[in-house]
């Protein structure tokens, strides 16, 4: 009965302080403004760095703790809470690869996929970082995905003037396609170079019956988006680094987060990080698994239907829409009529996430939805080829801060962009600073409603 005791207790040190000083009747002479009183609800939770709180950038208390818990649960050496979702923790990444590498003669090189968040691009531009940029053999028209082989990545290695300080993809990437990490990892080991996952979508896939966390197949740092799939508030994640990193990148990650982070982390998020923690100490992780299951029956049922599903990722539903007689955006619309909101929608293709937190009912609504609208004659809505190779004239960091001006997209033909042009979520840029602007890319520009850029 003892052993049952100890395996049912949970741990979470962050919140059991706040809800500490919650009933304190401390009078708070301190942040935020409010003062715990009630306004929107949650303000009695929301305190700063009091005696006791812990400092999340130098941690040694109840925040360092919990950390240590959440490292143990995802088999990391080292677990940093990020109140800034996965963008801050892309930026720490480079910056501890930066920090740590032993070429100090040439400028950082990291080779990575196109289908990057503008938050990687944003690090390359303050850290100045050039980019190797890997075309995978099978193309796509798709700015969201990416078909990454271990091969390509190779090749990319090969090809380059000199070995790059980092590998860097996208997996699970935002349509839900799962790249060959083990694989990938094996390249890298080969070659002796660093390889970073940003895994923001997939903070669950440590839970499924067998993990398919990034740190579980070969990665040496990954970033999740805690936020995305398990519950925290938004703007909660993750950054992990394996236990076979280097010391070094341990004993100097927080340094270099607090170097891109804001001095005043949200408490409600590091709050909702922790409970999570003890959330995954409990009986979430067979919930994870149980809605793995319950997803894959709604893809069979609306695949039924004849529309085309696509679940490589456990946790994710795709509908590729055109051969149904919809664009993505149209058929978000419908849904919309159904009180059904997706995460995302293109002139191709709407994306479902879910987690264990859809109830039974969310998913037999979206099932009865998709079983309603009638499906159309197949019809080509995109009409546009592959998303092309770049024409890189300029490193990142230069253009990003060149004189620039704005001009309309179809203007800009010839031109060099200065900042990144991305659309809506999932903030993929589909030109980056530094890089010529082609007929081709205007003509994706415009597909994803970008219709002015800044160029030199």
């Amino acid at each position: 009965m003892w052993s049952m005791i100890i395996k049912m207790s949970v741990e979470t040190p962050v919140n059991d302080f706040i809800s500490k000083y919650e009933k304190s009747g401390f009078a708070r002479f301190h942040m935020p403004g409010h003062k715990g009183r009630i306004l929107h609800g949650l303000e009695n939770k929301d305190i700063t760095e009091i005696k006791g709180a812990d400092y999340l950038y130098e941690a040694d208390g109840i925040i360092d703790k919990s950390e240590e818990l959440t490292a143990g649960l995802f088999g990391a050496g080292k677990t940093l809470y990020s109140t800034e979702g996965s963008s801050l923790s892309i930026k720490t990444m480079l910056g501890i690869i930066k920090s740590c590498r032993k070429d100090r003669e040439n400028r950082m090189l990291v080779a990575a996929p196109r289908n990057v968040h503008k938050a990687f691009i944003d690090g390359c531009c303050l850290l100045d970082i050039d980019v190797a940029w890997v075309y995978p053999k099978q193309s796509s028209a798709q700015i969201c995905s990416s078909s990454v082989t271990a091969e390509d990545i190779r090749r990319t290695i090969e090809n380059c003037d000199r070995i790059p300080d980092a590998v860097y993809i996208t997996s699970p990437d935002y349509l839900g396609n799962m790249a060959d990490i083990k694989g990938i990892s094996r390249v890298c080991k080969k070659y002796g170079i660093p390889f970073l996952v940003d895994n923001a979508q997939g903070a669950y896939l440590k839970f499924l019956d067998r993990s398919l966390h990034p740190l579980d197949l070969g990665a040496d740092m990954c970033v999740d988006s805690a936020h995305k799939t398990l519950p925290v508030y938004t703007g909660g994640g993750y950054l992990h680094i394996s236990e076979s990193a280097p010391q070094q990148w341990i004993c100097s990650a927080k340094e270099i987060m607090s170097l891109f982070a804001s001095t005043s982390p949200s408490y409600l998020i590091m709050g909702s990080l922790d409970k999570c923690c003890g959330e995954l100490q409990g009986g979430l992780p067979e919930k994870i698994r149980s809605c793995a299951f319950r997803v894959r029956k709604s893809a069979d049922v609306i695949a039924s239907f004849g529309w085309d599903v696509f679940n490589n990722e456990p946790l994710k539903l795709t509908i590729f829409s055109e051969k149904s007689g919809y664009s993505g955006d149209e058929l978000a619309e419908l849904l919309r009529k159904y009180k059904i909101e997706c995460e995302y929608s293109d002139p191709s293709c709407v994306v479902l996430m879910c987690s264990p937190y859809n109830d039974e009912e969310d998913f037999q609504r979206l099932e009865s939805a998709f079983g309603e609208i009638p499906i159309l004659s197949s019809k080509d809505i995109c009409n546009i080829e592959d998303i092309p190779e770049a024409k890189v004239k300029m490193p990142i960091r230069e253009a990003y801060f060149s004189c620039h001006k704005r001009m309309p997209a179809e203007q800009a033909v010839g031109r060099i962009c200065t900042r990144a042009a991305v659309s809506c979520q999932p903030s993929i840029p589909v030109v980056v600073p530094g890089e010529e602007i082609t007929v081709e890319i205007m003509k994706i520009l415009k597909r994803y409603s970008i219709f002015y850029v800044d160029v030199l």
